[in-house]
């Protein structure tokens, strides 16, 4: 019997991203697609390019109309999904892709988002190192019913940066990344600021001074490696691409430490990971070579003259950074093959 699934939010562009994986799925069945303005019209009308789920009609999104549904993925915005997933059915296993249930702090919830705290759920990203190296977050989601995706930028900078606080190589105190952002990461909402004629042939930091949002969930994540004193200057970078991450990251090198002990960490913490590849010596990634795939790609370097690792990782936004890896938890969650309905490979050109 296939895995029954509902997608609210499925207007948006995690929601088509979601879709469009999942129709591949050998394993899920999208029965149930949801959207607020949109309700009512089908889903080729906002989703043209999702041939094959074209047909299906967006219904509102209420507790109702999903809880019949083995599987349910939230895409929507903070703050949305909260409420109805805590009236869902505790057998239905609920995806959080937003943030309502990601920081396990309610004050860092208080302090960046604001609004009503739904507490945390298991966290959906697999191959986070916990407890110095020792384990992964992958252990925790077998059997899970409530899971929370983290943040585009939190997982490109995560990714990056905690094979060297976890194995101790760099400092975890001053840590510096930022990020050149596609403009899917905004959502699909019309803002005049996100028009071609404002994008085209520009680039603009955002959200500038510790104030973006995911500020708090990187130093969350970055302490479960095992990281002291953590903390993050953190400035993303809006660019003229539609989709993709490119984070540089930049930590001060642990004293002793060589350029040696600074690859044997990265490589060694990602070794047989699917998703997770460190690139060769010398190489760093573009960020459409992760174009349309689950996959993260990093380069390591060694700045011997400022005494700082950099690391250069790149992830697409809307598939690693968000419906990936929510697919990518739920199969865990359930038992399945971790890779189920997952591309490795990127699009090109």
């Amino acid at each position: 019997m296939p895995i029954s699934v509902a997608v609210a939010g499925a207007s948006g562009y995690a929601g088509g991203e979601l879709l469009r994986l999942l129709a591949g799925h050998p394993e899920f069945e999208v029965r149930v697609v949801t959207a607020h303005q949109n309700a009512g019209q089908r889903l080729g009308a906002v989703h043209p390019h999702l041939v094959s789920l074209a047909e299906l009609e967006l219904q509102p999104t209420t507790a109702s109309v999903l809880s019949d549904a083995d599987l349910v993925f939230f895409a929507l915005p903070h703050g949305a999904s909260g409420a109805i997933a805590a009236e869902l059915p505790d057998d239905v296993v609920a995806v959080d892709c937003g943030a309502d249930h990601r920081l396990t702090s309610q004050d860092a919830w208080d302090a960046f988002y604001g609004g009503e705290y739904h507490g945390a759920w298991a966290y959906g990203m697999p191959e986070l190192l916990l407890d110095g190296g020792a384990a992964k977050q992958r252990d925790n989601l077998p059997g899970a019913t409530r899971i929370a995706v983290p943040g585009c930028n939190v997982t490109a900078i995560t990714l990056g940066l905690a094979p060297g606080v976890a194995a101790g190589v760099v400092e975890a105190h001053d840590l510096v990344s930022v990020l050149a952002v596609g403009t899917s990461g905004a959502g699909k909402s019309l803002r005049t600021d996100l028009l071609a004629s404002e994008i085209m042939g520009s680039a603009s930091a955002y959200a500038v001074g510790g104030v973006h949002r995911h500020t708090p969930e990187i130093v969350q994540n970055l302490t479960a490696s095992g990281g002291e004193g953590v903390s993050i200057s953190f400035t993303p970078v809006l660019v003229p691409m539609s989709r993709g991450i490119l984070a540089t990251s930049t930590a001060r090198l642990a004293p002793g430490v060589s350029a040696a002990d600074v690859r044997e960490a990265w490589e060694g913490a990602y070794a047989g990971e699917t998703f997770v590849r460190v690139l060769p010596q010398g190489s760093f990634p573009r960020s459409n070579d992760t174009t349309g795939a689950n996959t993260a790609l990093m380069g390591v370097a060694v700045d011997e003259n400022a005494g700082r690792v950099v690391v250069v990782s790149a992830i697409d936004n809307l598939v690693k950074g968000t419906a990936g890896a929510a697919i990518q938890s739920a199969n865990l969650a359930l038992g399945l093959p971790e890779a189920a309905g997952l591309p490795v490979n990127g699009v090109a050109p």
